[in-house]
């Protein structure tokens, strides 16, 4: 609107054309959202408030406590008897022949785990069968189970006298690493699973897209980030795992995982032996989890 004059001298408001008030009352309206909505960098710089900022120092205070100090107490060990000390601790024949295993079994079990997890997810979510909540029941089993009770598990039907004999062999312990890290996977993929929208895959599937495009083409991407953290979870869990392997592996040298391999120097009284295996064990699971955590980001920024 415009304010105008008329011949007897009193104002009047006219209608200013329609493109003009228009496009100004587009640009008013978004000049007013702007004033309204803050930057989220503003955001970010405003202080913490009394209770964020609490807590936040709870938080930091919790991990330091229970994660970073004894992670920090460990390398610190490690390194407290030099560096020619750690090297010689870690490159020893067998402690490279138990991390090289230790990291292949644990590849092997992420790898089982990614493809029969994703599976088991897919028919828990999309499939109805008679016992259905007796399979959730059992997959969440190895989850409170104690790890020394999984061994005894395992060791009962695959060690001698069981269904099949896998004592002592390293099939044996990747059967154990099976059992504990069987539910990371499942856990992680059922909840996207459910929240997916089914429309599309019927709008695929009406067009004439084969099941298995159905499947790579519109499901897999938004799981793929699930998938990937469980079985980065899965890795990590395999790679410190010692209880559930101690009996099904008979204390042989060529079936020690390095965890095992550490317990062994802890009761030699070699602590800084030990330390070192530990710091190594730590490293390989940090850099497979950050490398799975790049790789989601990198599947999500190409949507």
């Amino acid at each position: 609107m415009t304010t105008t004059l008329d011949p007897t001298g009193a104002a009047t408001e006219v209608a200013a054309p329609v493109g003009v008030s228009g496009k100004g009352a587009r640009r008013g309206r978004a000049a007013r959202r702007r004033e309204r909505t803050p930057d989220v960098a503003d955001q970010q710089r405003r202080p913490l408030g009394v209770g964020s900022g609490t807590g936040l120092g709870v938080l930091v205070l919790f991990l330091s406590l229970v994660v970073l100090l004894p992670l920090a107490a460990v390398v610190l060990e490690a390194a407290g008897a030099g560096w020619g000390s750690f090297w010689d601790a870690i490159t020893t024949p067998q402690a490279v022949r138990s991390l090289v295993f230790t990291v292949t079994a644990s590849a092997i079990v992420t790898v089982v785990n990614a493809v029969m997890g994703t599976v088991i997810a897919w028919v828990l979510v999309r499939d109805e069968f008679p016992g259905k909540r007796l399979v959730e029941l059992v997959i969440d089993i190895p989850f409170a189970l104690p790890t020394i009770v999984a061994g005894l598990v395992v060791l009962a039907v695959y060690g001698r006298g069981g269904v099949v004999d896998l004592f002592a062999t390293r099939g044996g312990v990747v059967v154990a690493l099976l059992f504990v890290t069987l539910p990371f996977v499942v856990r992680a993929v059922q909840p996207v699973l459910i929240g997916l929208d089914r429309s599309r895959e019927q709008a695929a599937a009406t067009l004439g897209a084969r099941p298995s495009t159905v499947f790579r083409r519109i499901v897999l991407p938004p799981l793929f980030p699930a998938i990937a953290s469980g079985a980065a979870l899965a890795f990590a869990r395999a790679m410190g795992e010692y209880g559930s392997v101690l009996l099904i592996s008979g204390g042989l040298a060529k079936t020690q995982v390095s965890s095992m391999y550490a317990y062994g120097l802890y009761e030699a009284y070699d602590f800084p032996g030990a330390a070192a295996t530990a710091t190594v064990l730590l490293v390989v699971s940090l850099a497979v989890l950050i490398g799975f955590e790049l790789l989601q980001r990198r599947v999500a920024r190409r949507g």
